[in-house]
């Protein structure tokens, strides 16, 4: 087994950014980066409620009720790079993003409607649970096979420059897709043709089974930055202060004709890959121990009650009503059907063509029978 070291370890590059020390209080001699108080406690409003999702989540795929889930549990502030973007920048995410999709819009319902693939699933049960898209919101979709979302939005980055348009892409991706070639193409494109691009890379230690220390002979992720001729910053991935910082820094200069930015957002993968994984068999049970006093939750909770902005009664008021929401929407979801079949067609054609409505109409003269694997 391969253990992940915890930042500041001896031997650990000494460039990450930091502002809060683990119990959120801010580093002596830091510059703390202004956030509007509101905006400070929505963020901490959604991080408690993608933490509840992602247990309430995943309890119920261990009753057999939902196929599949993967949590983000210890690496919620990696989330919350998105919060500095205006609305009409374009978000491609990878599958462990679930804040980011909160923190833009996407409801509760939404959410639960998309796991279970039901008639009200954004994306017409079309995708596996947990691959969310919503155009409305200029989030893209996710997809399974890791890093295809990194051209794509070099390439959204590239087009809105070409348009002169001043909007901005962020992509997100695990240290694993460094070792893709989209990460190459991605990455080469944009420092070329100085894309508005802001690429995250959430190291979060392990890409499923594979840890980090075997994934590069680079020092750190970051440091792959200057071989494409852009910045490559490392940050504290569960300081979420640290995080708006790097991220208000990179989508600034983007937006201002100045190219793209590698951030490097170390975190750790507290449970496993996805509710298929154990990670006991790979890993040493007892390294996630020392991320716990790093959780970024905690260290959000404690810098707003340093700053007099947080107190028990609300916390526990919020999280009643969260709890509520999702069961609200379970119940909802209950009662919904599949979505209809001859819903496979569209999308694809403004006008079908005749040899899809003749494969339509056939379809819709064969016998029907009811899903074994749909609850609705």
């Amino acid at each position: 087994m391969v253990a992940i070291s915890q930042y500041g370890a001896p031997g650990e590059p000494d460039d990450l950014r930091r502002v809060l020390d683990d119990d959120g209080k801010p580093l002596p001699g830091v510059k703390v980066p202004s956030i509007p108080e509101a905006t400070l406690t929505r963020i901490f409003e959604v991080m408690l409620l993608t933490r509840i999702m992602d247990d309430r989540m995943m309890r119920l795929q261990r009753q057999g009720r939902l196929g599949f889930y993967m949590k983000s549990i210890g690496e919620e502030a990696s989330h919350f790079a998105v919060a500095p973007l205006r609305n009409g920048d374009w978000i491609f995410p990878s599958y462990r993003e679930q804040g980011a999709w909160f923190w833009r819009g996407y409801t509760v319902q939404n959410f639960i409607d998309q796991l279970f693939g039901n008639e009200d699933d954004p994306i017409k049960g079309r995708q596996m649970p947990v691959h969310h898209s919503a155009n409305w919101l200029n989030l893209v979709s996710i997809s399974s096979p890791v890093g295809t979302q990194i051209p794509q939005a070099v390439g959204a980055a590239y087009a809105a420059k070409v348009m002169g348009k001043d909007d901005v892409s962020m992509v997100y991706f695990g240290e694993g897709t460094s070792s893709t070639g989209e990460f190459h193409v991605g990455m080469n494109f944009a420092g070329v043709w100085k894309a508005p691009c802001v690429f995250i890379c959430r190291n979060n230690g392990w890409a499923i089974s594979v840890p980090s220390t075997t994934q590069t002979a680079a020092k750190t992720f970051a440091s792959k930055a200057v071989g494409y001729g852009m910045p490559g910053i490392r940050v504290d991935g569960n300081d979420l202060l640290a995080v708006w910082q790097v991220a208000s820094e990179a989508i600034e200069r983007a937006r201002a004709g100045e190219g793209p930015t590698l951030i490097e957002a170390l975190t750790y993968r507290v449970q496993g890959h996805s509710s298929s994984d154990d990670p006991s068999v790979y890993r040493d049970p007892k390294e996630p121990e020392i991320w716990e006093k790093k959780d970024p939750l905690n260290r959000l909770r404690g810098y707003l009650r340093h700053k007099g902005m947080w107190n028990e009664a609300r916390e526990t008021e919020l999280s009643a009503q969260y709890n509520q929401e999702i069961t609200d929407a379970l119940a909802a979801s209950d009662g919904k059907h599949a979505p209809p079949i001859e819903s496979i067609f569209d999308d694809v054609y403004e006008e079908l063509p005749w040899n899809l409505r003749e494969q339509r109409e056939y379809l819709m003269a064969q016998a029907r029978s009811k899903n074994p694997h749909h609850h609705g």
